[in-house]
């Protein structure tokens, strides 16, 4: 269903792949970006870009969930920080790491920026995944 490409000729990426591939005819889910929201609207983690990216990757699991899809079946993601260090894009890509969402290895992007959309907001991603159909595996 999904066939990730790693380029040979490329220098070979830490632990994504530098495409996936989908065949025609296969469902797919484009999703907004998730934010470091609570249930009710709350800020979680203010101040944390660490703790913020797990709330982060708790909330697009919801997402897929929500889709009939999970971490598995993404092909790709884009990772938003408020930051130009590296050492924070660094730590917020541990918790990507930890949480699966880069098992595929699916294709990825990692980027420090000057703000986000919520006032506190300091870690979103947007990915597009694969809906299984059911009873697949990924």
């Amino acid at each position: 269903m999904i066939r990730r490409v790693t380029s040979p000729t490329l220098f070979p990426p830490p632990t994504y792949s530098h495409a996936s591939v989908v065949e025609a005819g296969t469902k797919l889910a484009f999703l907004a970006g998730s934010v470091p929201l609570d249930a009710d609207g709350k800020l979680v983690g203010e101040g944390d870009p660490v703790r913020q990216a797990e709330q982060v990757i708790a909330n697009l699991e919801e997402q897929l969930r929500a889709v009939g899809s999970d971490l598995a079946h993404v092909l790709s993601s884009d990772v938003y920080v408020v930051s130009g260090e590296t050492a924070v894009l660094s730590a917020v890509w541990e918790v990507v790491e930890a949480s699966g969402l880069s098992a595929g290895p699916h294709s990825s992007t990692l980027l420090g920026v000057a703000c986000l959309g919520y006032t506190g907001q300091l870690v979103e991603i947007t990915a597009t995944a694969v809906v299984p159909e059911e009873g697949t595996q990924p």
